[in-house]
This record gives C-alpha cells, structure tokens and sequence, in this order.
C-alpha cells in the first residue's frame, strides 16, 4: 500500500479486503477497508470448500461496490516499483493484467501441472473447452478493466467450480481459472515489468519490510514520514524469484526432526 501511494494521482483508492480490520488503523485515512466475517468466509469457499476460491470472491464482492471502477488485485507479497501510469493505461485500453505468464499448462513440467492437464485436456470447463494453448498465469496480480470484470469473474467463478465439481487438482485452479477466464474475454498482458511478486523469496523481503516497519513503529513515522522513506528502499538488492529443489525442503524438514533442539528452557 505505501509503495501504492507514492503515485496517489494514478490510482481512485485502495481498498482492503480483511477479516482483521483493526490491523488497518494506521492506514484509516489512505484505504476503505471492507470487512469480512468468517461465515462469509465459510461461504465463499463454495459447496467443495476450496479455500483459494476466495480470491475469486473478493474480486466479486468489490467489483459490486465499485461496479464502474477497473479492479488491481494484489497478493500481499507484492509492490509497486515501476509506472503506476502504464498500468492504469492498460486498463483503460481494456488490456486485462496478470503477473506474469508460466506456460501452458501443457507443457509445464512440474507434477502438479502435469497432472492438472491429463485432468483438464479433452474437457470443457465453465463452457470454455480447454487448449493446448491455455496459458497458466501467475495470480498474484489480478487486473480487470471496468467493462470486462462482471463477465470475467463470473466466467472464472464457473470454471473454478466445474474443475473442483469434477476432481482437479486442486493447488492452482483458481490462478488457472482465472488466466482462462482473462484470457478468453480480451487481451491479457504482464503486470511484472511494473509490480514485484516475492511469492519465492518470502524470508528474504518479509526481513526487510519488518526492519522497516519497525523503524516506522519505533519512530512513530506517519503515514506520510513512511512514505517518504520508502523512496530510500532499494528494490533491487533483494531478488524476487528464485527456485528451490522440493528436495532440499524435505532434507531440511528431516534434518530438524533427526536434530532438534536441545535443552530448552522456559520461564517458571
């Protein structure tokens, strides 16, 4: 959000989807915070109780409170870097945003995605028959211009609940109901020249934001002061994105329970 408003005349407002409001006291006079109940929670997860289905419901739900505006979903690990202009722009072209493309899912190579396409190929899904071509998209971005976002979030609705109604894997198919689902109503384009996703690289940049939000608290920084220092934070010394084999994470998880920790103590 503080990297959001370092170009307040691009955008019409932020807004926040959460079931914790009062974490968003500080940003009150910069964000609409709409807050979410844990039964509507519940519901939106949908009759399979997919849990990610929920993006796809909050992209309805604000799209019904701001039915004229185009709509910039952000995971939370991302931030603005590049022109916020250019993504405004291709909006208003009618140019839909994802983060990045992955491939088609076809031809990507991990497990998951392999099997996700045995699953899918040969098959319609929200009454979109399904490609070779179709590409898989990284949703951490979301962009929908004003005039396409009613029939693409219910088109990606559809297809979400049509893969869970007949037994896909179900680890992605959100991101993948929606790369279809943007990609079958207009033009669908990149938003990572402009926006950073450290989806891999969560222990190096969260580090980072909490020694500066720290300072913050420790400076009692307003919302103002932290913006200002956000201009002396350096995007680049961080990377993004990097892969790891899932063998090391099974070696480290092995590692720990072979060598846990030893003579731990607390306070009597």
């Amino acid at each position: 959000m503080l990297s959001f408003l370092r170009q307040p005349e691009q955008f019409d407002g932020i807004t926040v989807v959460t079931d914790a409001p009062e974490f968003y006291r500080h940003m009150a006079d910069h964000v609409t915070v709409l807050p979410i109940a844990a039964a509507t929670l519940q519901e939106w997860r949908g009759e399979f109780d997919f849990f990610w289905r929920i993006k796809i419901k909050a992209l309805e739900y604000v799209h019904q409170h701001q039915p004229g505006s185009a709509i910039l979903y952000l995971d939370t690990d991302t931030f603005l870097h590049g022109s916020l202009a250019t993504i405004r722009a291709q909006l208003e072209a009618g140019t839909a945003l994802m983060h990045e493309p992955e491939g088609a899912l076809s031809q990507l190579a991990s497990k998951t995605e392999q099997r996700m396409w045995q699953q899918v190929r040969q098959h319609s899904f929200g009454g979109v028959a399904m490609r070779k071509d179709h590409q898989m998209w990284n949703a951490g971005v979301v962009g929908i211009p004003a005039g396409r976002a009613a029939a693409a979030i219910a088109l990606a609705l559809r297809i979400c609940d049509d893969l869970s109604r007949q037994g896909v894997t179900p680890r992605l198919i959100e991101q993948f109901a929606l790369s279809v689902a943007l990609a079958e109503t207009g033009p669908l384009a990149a938003a990572a020249p402009q926006i950073g996703h450290y989806w891999s690289t969560k222990t190096e940049w969260n580090a980072a934001i909490s020694a500066f939000l720290l300072e913050s608290y420790l400076c009692q920084r307003t919302v103002a002061e932290e913006v200002a220092a956000l201009a002396r934070f350096d995007y680049h010394a961080l990377p993004v994105k990097h892969r790891v084999r899932s063998t090391r994470g099974r070696l480290e998880k092995l590692m720990g329970r072979l060598f846990p920790p030893r003579e731990v103590s607390y306070i009597e």
